[in-house]
């Protein structure tokens, strides 16, 4: 899937660059009072078989996901008023409203489609087995459940990948390491799992390792705002002040480093356009749990559970099943939370259900999941602006699952969105950090580290890239 930009890191920050689609950077200009940003693309640019990527490509991309179905996340898209792609090698995007983010655009979740090929068609029918179209430098084959196998693409124009290469379908993290560490794969991204860090820690040779915590991801204790006994704000602070998050990460993390929370819903690589440290009040301190139940009528029972008009304090975490650092991490909440008057109980889920059902309907209390960046631009407006709580306006595909509705949240998260001032996007972005963080919104946890390790048979650079992993570089790799 081409894309409008990549990400590299210059001067010590990760910056986007002008892909290899592109004749230079966008330029943004107002015309007629509008928001225009005009895309001048590479003349050499073509699809796997031989057609030009034209400017008619983001036209019926643009429309796929604007006007689309069963489309994840219209945000950007749905703010285009029209795209002039009279001239194939210019797209000229016009915006009926103003939108901040437009780098993120043709990229991030979604990249280019090729109009010539599936204009007219069920895009969705056609893509779901896998395509054999290309827009890079590899085209792919895909054997569900196995592998995928990634060949050079022969009518690539950009630099051309050194080799092909095999992704294999591995059962969990253990069949993942075992693998390395037996030779049967070159390199693994693993989940830092528990086990992931104990073989890490016991060493393993004829390997390169890169792990960092400068990531896209927070990991956090998603709460339903919408769902009792969530719905008061004494019980969501209070259920912050039960915890001791720090005491979790270090257990987790803490044999690869990483020892404290995170304390923005925003992850670190978005350090500039966020409070990193919003969230830092809340720590384990049960005085304070003490007052904020009992100040909004809550008693304990001979339990030692909190108890009003006949509801208990007892809550129901839901993640996803088979995941061991997430279950080790639910068992220590149970703990801390028992400690504070609170119940616990967990009920994992199928990853499916859980994030194709059951959070999008609003069926859950609370959630342990990760939200991972897919392109350097800020926002949170996404998952957090109340227009965007899933209803029937919206075809249930709004992405504020957590039900999130606060007063004074919106404004800033739109502006962040929309302005195309950068300071301002940036004050905006904290302001609604600090806001989120006295409603106690949702509770982040950790940072999710990334771990990336290489066989050094691997030849070529080898590091991390918080937007497109360790594969980043992937077609300048090759084996010895």
């Amino acid at each position: 899937m081409p894309r409008v930009f990549d990400v590299a890191k210059k001067g010590g920050a990760w910056v986007n660059v002008p892909s290899a689609l592109m004749n230079g950077a966008p330029t943004v200009a107002t015309t007629g009072g509008k928001q225009v940003v005009t895309y001048k693309l590479n003349s050499k640019a073509v699809w796997s078989d031989g057609q030009p990527i034209t400017s008619t490509d983001f036209k019926y991309t643009w429309d796929q996901i604007a006007n689309g179905t069963d489309i994840y996340d219209t945000t950007g898209y749905s703010s285009i008023e029209s795209i002039d792609d009279s001239n194939p090698q210019t797209a000229v995007v016009t915006f009926k409203e103003p939108f901040g983010a437009w780098s993120q655009l043709f990229g991030g979740l979604y990249g280019v489609f090729p109009s010539h090929l599936l204009q007219g068609k069920d895009r969705d029918a056609a893509m779901a087995k896998g395509y054999d179209w290309s827009g890079g430098p590899y085209t792919m084959k895909w054997d569900k459940g196995v592998s995928v196998t990634l060949t050079p693409n022969p009518k690539y124009w950009g630099p051309k990948a050194k080799s092909t290469i095999v992704f294999k379908f591995l059962a969990d993290t253990a069949a993942e390491f075992q693998a390395f560490q037996a030779g049967e794969v070159s390199a693994i991204y693993p989940q830092p799992q528990l086990d992931a860090v104990d073989a890490i820690n016991a060493g393993i040779s004829n390997a390169d390792k890169y792990i960092t915590a400068d990531t896209g991801n927070v990991e956090a204790l998603w709460i339903n705002m919408a769902a009792p006994p969530f719905d008061e704000l004494a019980v969501r602070q209070a259920f912050a002040y039960a915890i001791d998050r720090n005491a979790i990460v270090k257990r987790l993390f803490g044999g690869l480093g990483v020892t404290k929370a995170v304390n923005s819903l925003n992850p670190p690589i978005l350090a500039a356009y966020s409070d990193q440290n919003a969230f830092a009040g809340y720590g384990l301190d049960l005085k304070k749990v003490a007052t904020l139940m009992a100040g909004a009528g809550w008693k304990k029972g001979s339990d030692g559970i909190w108890a009003k008009n006949g509801q208990k304090a007892e809550l129901t975490i839901k993640s996803t099943a088979g995941n061991k650092r997430r279950e080790l991490t639910q068992q220590i909440l149970q703990a801390q939370l028992k400690k504070a008057g609170f119940g616990l109980t967990i009920d994992n889920q199928a990853a499916a259900d859980l994030f194709g059902k059951q959070l999008p309907g609003g069926d859950f209390q609370l959630a342990l999941y990760a939200q991972v960046a897919t392109s350097l631009e800020p926002g949170l407006c996404t998952i957090m602006c109340s227009k965007n709580i899933p209803t029937a306006a919206n075809n249930n595909t709004g992405q504020n699952w957590t039900r999130t509705k606060v007063t004074g949240l919106d404004a800033p998260l739109q502006v962040v969105d929309k302005s195309s001032d950068n300071a301002a996007r940036a004050t905006a972005a904290k302001q609604a950090d600090k806001i989120m963080a006295k409603a106690q919104v949702t509770l982040p946890l950790d940072p999710l580290p990334n771990i990336a390790l290489w066989s050094k048979t691997l030849t070529g650079p080898k590091g991390d890239n918080p937007i497109f992993a360790m594969f980043y570089n992937l077609s300048t790799w090759t084996q010895k």
